[in-house]
């Protein structure tokens, strides 16, 4: 059974680094982000038009390389989260978490028995199809699972102490786009308030010994990451990643051509 590289290294207290694909549903996809470095990639069901079949080919197109394929599902119900673990992903992200009690609940789904209620399937795609003892596999998912919180409203950022302690929540991701949209203040992400939101979450992460993500489109801001306590780095997102590539070459080319 595959272990999970990113939650272990995050428990060392190690520097993760990966990119979220929204985009281009490609079967190199997971592949060229692992030849690039990257240690996961998050594939984003919330804000896409990705079925549970086009994450199932980018998961399994994913898994023959050394890198974690993580799913951000649109919503905390049974069907997403229990799927998408069934189809191979390694972790999870939950978007738009209220309190302790959504965690949990979302958790239970996750999870096997005797800490969730997820249903039980077996040499499936999760398992690589390989036979074994369903005890040892049902702990070794529970142990091995990698699973983000996203703090993105008034009412998560009220409850992020109690959301941050849930045993079995591994790190916290501030969406700051959501969060500061619910604060009022939308897009402002230099605002006082919202970076004492942030610095407010980051509070809570250190105190319960929880990494704190960072998901950016600039590298160079990306790359401070760690120096402000983050953890985990998130390259957003492949359509922005390949614009913004697409663009500076053609710049490039215009500025030595005089191209009017």
């Amino acid at each position: 059974m595959k272990t999970n590289f990113v939650k272990e290294q995050l428990v060392k207290g190690e520097i993760v680094y990966g990119v979220m694909c929204m985009e281009f549903a490609s079967t190199g996809l997971g592949r060229l982000s692992a030849g690039a470095g990257a240690h996961f990639t998050v594939y984003d069901m919330e804000h896409t038009g990705w079925s549970l079949e086009t994450i199932r080919m980018l998961i399994a197109t994913s898994r023959s390389v050394d890198m974690l394929p993580i799913v951000r599902v649109p919503t905390s119900d049974y069907h997403h989260i229990a799927h998408v673990l069934d189809i191979g992903a390694g972790g999870i992200v939950i978007p738009l978490v209220r309190n302790a009690a959504h965690i949990r609940e979302a958790l239970s789904f996750a999870q096997y028995p005797p800490l969730g209620r997820r249903g039980c399937a077996f040499a499936v795609s999760h398992d690589d199809y390989q036979p074994g003892n369903i005890v040892d596999k049902m702990k070794h998912a529970n142990d091995s699972l990698l699973t983000i919180a996203q703090i993105e409203t008034v009412e998560g950022l009220e409850n992020c102490e109690e959301i941050v302690a849930v045993e079995g929540v591994d790190a916290i991701w501030v969406g700051q786009f959501d969060l500061s949209t619910s604060m009022g203040i939308p897009g402002q992400f230099d605002n006082p308030i919202l970076l004492d939101a942030i610095q407010r979450v980051h509070a809570a992460c250190k105190k319960h010994n929880k990494p704190s993500v960072l998901g950016l489109g600039d590298p160079d801001e990306l790359a401070k990451g760690p120096s402000k306590g983050y953890q985990m780095l998130v390259y957003t997102s492949d359509l922005w990643i390949y614009q913004q590539a697409l663009r500076s070459c053609f710049e490039k080319i215009v500025k030595a051509n005089s191209i009017p």
